[in-house]
């Protein structure tokens, strides 16, 4: 039997205030535990949340970029349930009538389009976090422990609608997310923080069914690569699983990525298992239609536009662009790049952005901010392949030699210390093409046979004896009269 995938995506973006949602402790992360929970965060007797504007107008921001509907009235719900790290034994959320409503996400897988209907985006604190291992008790004990300082911290909570059909796709989406959030400046994105976690929903079913199956939920994944294999494993334990007769069960799961494998953690609530009901400690939230549209034209430009300007303006590719614009400082730096060459450059600017840039970032585990090759210094090294300078072979080691340092990372400087300049002397390169015919004449022959490798090889011989300086176009069309005059 065929099976299809079905995919919908919870994520947990913390909000970047300073405070947090209902009271005035401080989101700072890494502090020593329970320094920064007052007497709202831990529930005393008497002590009441107020609310956060700067939580509020991060909502707004993102409705506004995702095409939402911002509520002008939205209510707090109390999310009734008990674990040991929730001090009110619920959580402030939003339920009927959440802050953001609908809403769409494009991205591309490969160099396909796809967009995502979202379902809404709400408002909600965080719970604390139990501490398990290596903690000790007062007497040495092996014990758990409760740290209350992310118990409040502002989360918008981000629903996709259940349309993702494969976990590459899932991961586009999560990545094409956090891009957009960071851009905006709504979270600071650290993963590794925990600003920025998803839950999976994942169910299996034949090919051509419209009814969903049981689904099941993968909590708290704050790793792309992470996220890709949890989908992959939890769809090929339910598709083995039904194939042998077996039922899914609706339940909570954790991946664990040393084994690479989901384990269950509880059944799976439903909605009204949390006896969700208005916050009677919290009024409504009105949000003014002038509210919005300052909010509106304060936006900086967004992914998608930028996006389509970089295809009108400057002839780049749909996925190229796309690209560019995952994250607002690549895109910076792109423009940064492109603006220093004429206009019919900025394709090769895109290509060593996307393509040694960063490789090179990657290998190093550097954010594009961190680069040692500034964009001025990347438009220099282009500038040098157009006007003839350098080849593309040569240019690719002068960038490792900037990316070193070397020089003070000028290419100009490089090129003139190693002797790099690229041979364009006709005369040079007649000279060196009449050697290398003259000591490879099977080759010749083979080519005058009709052998077309035997040009490509006659080809490399000329580079090879110019050390790989001599100007490639120069070399093909100059080899190429000799051979066929």
């Amino acid at each position: 039997m065929d099976w299809e995938i079905v995919i919908g995506l919870e994520t947990h973006t913390q909000l970047s205030t300073e405070s947090k949602i209902f009271s005035r402790s401080s989101t700072r992360f890494g502090a020593v535990p329970n320094t920064q929970a007052n007497a709202v965060d831990m529930a005393l007797p008497g002590s009441l949340p107020v609310m956060n504007r700067g939580a509020v107008e991060r909502a707004i921001r993102f409705g506004l970029a995702i095409g939402a509907k911002v509520a002008n009235r939205s209510v707090f719900a109390r999310k009734n349930y008990f674990y040991p790290d929730l001090p009110k034994n619920y959580q402030i959320s939003q339920f009927e009538l959440p802050i953001v409503v609908g809403g769409q996400m494009s991205f591309f897988v490969g160099e396909q389009e796809h967009t995502i209907n979202l379902t809404r985006a709400h408002l909600e604190e965080d719970a604390g976090k139990s501490l398990h291992e290596h903690f000790q008790g007062p007497h040495g004990e092996s014990s758990s422990g409760i740290d209350l300082n992310r118990a409040g911290t502002p989360l918008l909570e981000i629903v996709s609608e259940p349309e993702m059909r494969s976990a590459a796709e899932a991961v586009a989406y999560a990545r094409a997310l956090h891009g957009l959030v960071v851009w905006l400046g709504i979270s600071d994105g650290n993963m590794q923080e925990g600003s920025f976690r998803c839950d999976a929903n994942v169910s299996v079913r034949p090919k051509g069914q419209k009814e969903f199956n049981t689904r099941c939920e993968i909590k708290n994944i704050n790793s792309f690569r992470f996220l890709e294999r949890a989908i992959q494993y939890e769809a090929r334990r339910q598709i083995e699983l039904i194939e042998d007769g077996g039922t899914v069960r609706q339940e909570t799961r954790l991946y664990d990525s040393e084994r690479d494998e989901t384990r269950t953690m509880r059944s799976k609530e439903d909605s009204n298992d949390y006896r969700y009901f208005p916050d009677p400690d919290l009024p409504p939230l009105i949000v003014p239609q002038d509210w919005i549209e300052r909010v509106r034209a304060a936006l900086p430009e967004l992914p998608a536009a930028k996006r389509a300007r970089f295809e009108s303006d400057m002839g780049l590719t749909g996925y190229d662009a796309a690209q560019l614009t995952l994250h607002r400082a690549i895109a910076d730096y792109f423009e940064a790049t492109a603006g220093a060459l004429p206009t019919d450059q900025a394709k090769q600017a895109a290509n060593w952005i996307l393509g040694e840039l960063s490789a090179a970032l990657n290998r190093e585990e550097l954010e594009i901010s961190q680069s040692p090759v500034s964009p001025k210094r990347l438009a220099a090294l282009i500038s040098r392949i157009q006007d003839g300078t350098i080849s593309n072979k040569i240019a690719r080691d002068v960038f490792a030699a900037m990316w070193t340092g070397e020089s003070g990372g000028d290419p100009d400087v490089i090129i003139e210390a190693r002797g790099l300049r690229q041979i364009s002397d006709t005369g040079a390169i007649e000279a060196m093409i009449d050697t290398v015919l003259a000591a490879h004449p099977a080759i010749v022959e083979e080519y005058r046979a009709g052998k077309q490798k035997a040009f490509n090889s006659l080809v490399g011989q000329v580079m090879k004896a110019a050390r790989g300086k001599a100007n490639p176009q120069q070399v093909n069309t100059l080899l190429k009269e000799k051979l066929d005059g």
